[in-house]
């Protein structure tokens, strides 16, 4: 047993889709939880730039002394990982290669979607993870840079106007490839899966990255016996690095749970 905590980063609100299924799983687990959103969206950054922001976010839930650690962005993920998971001494876990292995075993037809932010696309890391998985696999990609600033701007109800006109742009050449699975490759995204789902097809099968990777944490810990004690009642610490409000308004919609009074901001500077 283990009774330290889980540390997940985000680059702003996203990466809470992973927090809330590792409850789901994890019920006893402190999670330590912070969100860049004083620098959100890192999609649009350079690799440089997404280092050093995924370097400092790292640094700071390494200091919490906890006993593995999320990193739940996408684009760090993309640009990142490798640096990050090289560094400390304790399990890190990426958001891409587990929903890449779903998405295969989902698919019926071999054409696979894949959205999220534009230094992900870039990247090419989910075509990389497919294709490794299974070579026949026929990958179709799409950049969705305004997908986040609307999840940030809370527009992400499932019939919101402009979400549904940016969804229709950024989507229909793959609603017109005839994909069966659609990757959302971005931990934001699972929040506008109402939009998504309505704009791509409902017979499309949607993966979400962040929920995918929880079971993962979930299953792992589990085989190193590094679970909390049993008994425990699992506590959630949010920083941030810009506005409490914001943010708290925002989680505390989507988590379905009050989380007025556990936000902290901070600087990573």
């Amino acid at each position: 047993m283990d009774a330290r905590p889980i540390g997940v980063f985000d680059s702003g609100l996203g990466g809470l889709t992973t927090v809330k299924k590792l409850t789901e799983l994890l019920p006893g687990e402190d999670v330590i939880y912070l969100g860049d959103t004083g620098r959100v969206p890192y999609g649009s950054r350079s690799k440089e730039t997404i280092i050093k922001y995924s370097r400092q976010a790292a640094d700071f839930l390494a200091g919490f002394d906890i006993k593995a650690m999320v990193v739940a962005c996408n684009t760090a993920c993309s640009s990142a990982f490798d640096m990050i998971s090289g560094f400390y001494d304790m399990p890190v876990y990426e958001v891409v290669t587990t929903p890449a292995k779903a998405a295969v075993l989902c698919t019926k037809t071999g054409k696979i979607g894949v959205i999220g932010t534009a230094a992900t696309i870039r990247s090419g890391a989910y075509e990389a993870a497919i294709k490794a998985i299974a070579p026949d696999m026929f990958v179709f990609s799409a950049p969705c840079p305004l997908f986040v600033p609307l999840v940030e701007n809370g527009r992400f109800e499932k019939d919101d106007i402009a979400a549904l006109a940016i969804a229709e742009d950024y989507l229909s050449e793959l609603r017109d490839a005839g994909i069966d699975t659609l990757i959302m490759g971005c931990t934001h995204y699972p929040l506008l899966s109402g939009v998504i789902s309505k704009t791509i097809g409902q017979e499309v099968t949607l993966i979400d990255s962040g929920a995918e990777t929880a079971k993962l944490v979930a299953y792992d810990l589990h085989m190193r016996k590094a679970t909390a004690p049993d008994g425990s009642e699992g506590k959630i610490k949010y920083y941030v690095t810009d506005s409490i409000d914001g943010f708290s308004i925002l989680a505390s919609q989507f988590l379905e749970s009050d989380v007025r009074g556990m936000v902290e901001q901070i600087t990573l500077e």
